[in-house]
C-alpha cells in the first residue's frame, strides 16, 4: 500500500486545524494505521498536543528542510505515534530559503524517504499563505481543510482552495482535494446549518459525513500535552475524531494493519 501524504491545511486561524491533524494522527495510530505527523506550523502546537517537549528534539523540522539533518533522523516516538516536531525557529525558514532553487520543494524531497515507514504523513501547515503552506501543498497527494461554522471561515475556505489551485497548476499536479470537516459544529444554532448548507451547495461530495462538534475536552487536551482520545476517551470529542478516522480510512483505502498482541497499537509499532 503506497503511503499517502496529506496536508491539513487553512488560510484561516481558530478552525481546529491542528486540533485536527493531532486527534487525527491518535486515532489512526490506534486503529493500525502507521502515521506521521509532521508539524510544518511554528507555533508548534502539534508537537506540544502529541507530549514532546523542547529537550526531547534532537533536530526539527527546520533543520530538515534546511538539509542540515535527515527527517528519519529528526522523528520522535511517543506513546501516540510519531511525530517530526517543530520548534519557533520555523518562523526563520522562509528568510533562510529566499534564493534557494527548488524552494517550495524542501518539505517534500525531506519526506520522499519515510513513505515505506508510514501508511499515511498528516502535515500540520502553517494557516497563512506563504513559502511554508507552499512547501506543504507540493509535498501533498491531498488536502484535508477543517471548516469552522461560521461565515467568516468560508472566507478562509475560498482562499485555501486557490492557493491549493495555484499550487497544482505550476508545482504539484497531482494534488487533490481529500476532504472538509466541519468543526465545533453548534446543531442549536441556525449559523451552524447555514454555514454547512452553503459548502454542500459548492462541495456536496467532497464533505466528510463526521462532525466535529463544540467540545470541552478537545480544548482542554492540549494543556495536558495529549491528544484528546488519551485525555478522554468517551468525550464526544474523541468519539468524533474517531469516526472521522474511521471514514478516512475508507475514502483512502487505507488497510490496518495487526495490532500488536491483539491490543490497540498507540504507536507505530
Amino acid at each position: 500500500m503506497a503511503c499517502k501524504i496529506i496536508a491539513v491545511a487553512s488560510q484561516k486561524g481558530g478552525v481546529g486545524k491542528t486540533t485536527t491533524a493531532v486527534s487525527l494522527a491518535a486515532a489512526l495510530n490506534r486503529m493500525g494505521i502507521r502515521t506521521l505527523l509532521v508539524d510544518f506550523d511554528p507555533q508548534s502546537n502539534a508537537t506540544g498536543n502529541f507530549g514532546v517537549s523542547r529537550r526531547a528534539i534532537r533536530a526539527d523540522v527546520r533543520a530538515v528542510i534546511l538539509r542540515e539533518a535527515a527527517a528519519a533522523d529528526a522523528v520522535v516516538k511517543t506513546p501516540y505515534g510519531d511525530v517530526l516536531p517543530a520548534t519557533i525557529d520555523l518562523v526563520g525558514a522562509e528568510i533562510a530559503l529566499v534564493g534557494e532553487e527548488a524552494r517550495e520543494l524542501r518539505l517534500r524531497e525531506a519526506l520522499e524517504p519515510l513513505r515505506g515507514d508510514y501508511d499515511v504523513i498528516l502535515i500540520d501547515c502553517a494557516p497563512s499563505l506563504g513559502l511554508l503552506m507552499v512547501n506543504g501543498l507540493c509535498a501533498a497527494d491531498g488536502v484535508l481543510i477543517p471548516i469552522q461554522c461560521e461565515y467568516l471561515a468560508l472566507e478562509g475556505l475560498s482562499l485555501t482552495i486557490d492557493t491549493m489551485r495555484n499550487v497544482r497548476k505550476r508545482l504539484n499536479p497531482g494534488l487533490e482535494l481529500t476532504g472538509l470537516l466541519f468543526t465545533m459544529y453548534d446543531g442549536r444554532t441556525n449559523l451552524s446549518g447555514q454555514v454547512a448548507r452553503e459548502v454542500k451547495r459548492h462541495f456536496a461530495d467532497k464533505i466528510f459525513k463526521t462532525v466535529i462538534p463544540r467540545n470541552v475536552r478537545l480544548s482542554e487536551a492540549p494543556s495536558h500535552g495529549m491528544p484528546v482520545q488519551y485525555y478522554d476517551r468517551s468525550s464526544k470529542g474523541a468519539r468524533s475524531y474517531d469516526e472521522l478516522a474511521q471514514e478516512f480510512i475508507l475514502r483512502l483505502r487505507l488497510m490496518p494493519r495487526a495490532r500488536q498482541n491483539g491490543k490497540d497499537g498507540a504507536g507505530n509499532g
